[in-house]
């Protein structure tokens, strides 16, 4: 296949599963141990396609999950209680779970954690579409389920012990998957729907291409998209319509802190082959995909604006000038109709070139003339 059909046909697909869309529930969880605690503290924090929307804090002063959004019911009583006794129950087989990996490590007393992600992703009909769980100690995979098989991928050697034990009782793993496609679908839907105008919303994204050149000489572009949701979007590079993948770096897609999202993709060039290259964007807010190009500095409207003061301050000077040698000639010789005097009484007006400026009494200056400077 030519790589320009190619590129085509990728394009449609990652356009389709993009304006398609996919909704996530996850929870992540995490127990640390410290010297001077008397158990390890436990925090879990639940996510809506990755709006964190609940929190639980084992050294809060209720011990209760919290809410963290608007649109989430906060009078239903038996719901928050329900949350928090499950909630509670899972941070004490957090401290079990911590004890036996600092045997299983043979570690002694310190800061050490125990942490676990686990969720379940919808299509946009709602239809299932797979169930995570996965655990990680001292900040290193250890340990996964495999839902299709019901069985535990174990990240590193000391990992087999938990592997093994869990195996031996299936009916953890069966009741996981079952959490997974089920219920955690369940409460996902239903919390898309408590909160549809927020989190089903489309913002599209502002994009622009920099260009920096290195100390080196090389050339880099820069696609930068920002203030977008959700979160999905591509970015991708094109040379001449073919896209480009060894010489393009990304960074992953990241929160900006207000409720979008933001990311980059730059790819390397040679200096005066910029204009070849197009940056491709895809998002489910925009209605078409967005093609842009690098537009050199010159049409920098910053530039414009220079350009444009510099023009009025030479007007001005020359402006300045010529008033400043007519009243310096008007001192030698009475240029008929240009500088007058007339006597209204008490008062005079002034004339010049030849308009009425300043109105003058004879002891205080009484306002302006007809004549007004526009």
């Amino acid at each position: 296949m030519e790589p320009l059909k190619l590129s085509f046909l990728l394009m449609t697909v990652a356009l389709r599963e993009i304006k398609a869309g996919i909704h996530s529930l996850r929870y992540f969880q995490t127990s640390m141990s410290q010297p001077g605690l008397t158990k390890p503290r436990f925090i879990s924090v639940g996510y809506v396609d990755d709006e964190a929307f609940v929190r639980f804090d084992s050294y809060s002063a209720g011990l209760r999950e919290e809410p963290m959004v608007m649109w989430l019911d906060k009078s239903n009583q038996n719901y928050w209680e329900r949350n928090s006794r499950v909630i509670r129950e899972t941070e004490l087989t957090f401290q079990v779970g911590l004890q036996n990996l600092q045997k299983y490590y043979n570690q002694s007393e310190g800061v050490h954690t125990y942490q676990r992600l686990v969720g379940c992703e919808v299509t946009y009909d709602g239809m299932f579409k797979r169930g995570f769980e996965q655990f990680a100690y001292n900040g290193h995979d250890y340990i996964s389920l495999d839902p299709t098989t019901l069985s535990w991928t174990a990240a590193e050697p000391m990992a087999v012990n938990s592997k093994l034990k869990w195996e031996a009782e299936r009916s953890i793993a069966q009741r996981q998957k079952a959490y997974l496609e089920d219920k955690c679908v369940y409460w996902l839907l239903k919390y898309l729907e408590y909160g549809k105008e927020k989190l089903l919303r489309a913002a599209p994204p502002s994009v622009r291409i920099t260009h920096h050149t290195h100390p080196d000489g090389k050339v880099t572009l820069q696609c930068r998209a920002q203030d977008f949701y959700p979160a999905e979007i591509s970015l991708t590079w094109l040379r001449d319509g073919e896209e480009q993948h060894q010489d393009t770096e990304f960074i992953e897609t990241r929160p900006a802190g207000d409720g979008t999202f933001q990311k980059w993709a730059a790819v390397g060039v040679t200096s005066g082959q910029e204009g070849r290259y197009t940056c491709q964007v895809l998002h489910k807010g925009l209605p078409e995909p967005l093609t842009l190009k690098w537009e050199p500095e010159s049409s920098s409207p910053w530039i414009i604006v220079g350009v444009l003061a510099v023009v009025v301050l030479l007007i001005s000077i020359i402006a300045g000038f010529i008033i400043w040698r007519r009243k310096k000639t008007s001192s030698v010789q009475d240029w008929k109709g240009v500088i007058r005097r007339r006597h209204y009484g008490d008062s005079e007006i002034l004339l010049d070139f030849p308009m009425e400026i300043f109105f003058f009494s004879k002891w205080k200056r009484r306002g302006l003339c007809s004549y007004r400077w526009q």
